[in-house]
């Protein structure tokens, strides 16, 4: 259950938010928010590169805390607000999902 949700958020998720956020140009944003699951490309400095026990949050370059505020910043200029907004949505999945890991 845990990867069919994590895998709705990273996928389904942002055509929802494009389709109600974006109405006139959703199938724009949704396919811009899912350019920015390119951010994992940053597992592939990993090693191993794929742990499934392990928390992206905090261990992958582009998923520490430190750029965090950046993708927040995104939100509040028009031209970056889509690629903010799935890279935040992709930050929480995964944080979620570090959740469910620890705590489940």
């Amino acid at each position: 259950m845990r990867h069919f949700v994590h895998y709705f958020l990273h996928l389904g998720m942002p055509g929802i938010l494009a389709y109600f956020l974006f109405p006139s140009k959703w199938k724009q944003a949704w396919m811009i928010m899912l350019a920015t699951m390119a951010v994992d490309l940053d597992h592939l400095l990993a090693d191993p590169m794929f742990d499934p026990e392990r928390c992206s949050i905090g261990f992958h370059p582009l998923h520490s805390w430190f750029v965090q505020p950046l993708y927040i910043a995104m939100l509040f200029h028009p031209k970056t607000r889509i690629i903010g907004i799935g890279l935040c949505l992709h930050m929480l999945t995964d944080l979620l999902d570090c959740c469910w890991m620890k705590y489940l």
